[in-house]
């Protein structure tokens, strides 16, 4: 499913949303955009719970895509001629 996809749809989670806009950023390479898309991602998902809180929630799938994209593009961004 595409970010285009994933927005429309009624996601109700600021993380789904968030990770729906780090996908349209991926996808059309802004690597500013997805590298601040991903710091608040981040900080959705650890948001709650405190220091010694425990995360029962499985990382999915498109999020590790995700992350996977950005360091390619991190990477490609980073290449000299």
């Amino acid at each position: 499913m595409g970010a285009g996809e994933r927005m429309i749809s009624n996601d109700r989670r600021l993380g789904d949303r968030i990770l729906a806009a780090l996908e349209m950023a991926l996808e059309q390479k802004h690597l500013e955009v997805a590298e601040h898309l991903a710091r608040a991602l981040e900080e959705t998902l650890t948001r709650f719970g405190g220091p010694d809180a425990v995360d029962h929630r499985q990382v999915s799938a498109g999020l590790l895509q995700a992350f996977d994209r950005l360091d390619e593009l991190r990477r490609d961004a980073h290449r000299l001629p």
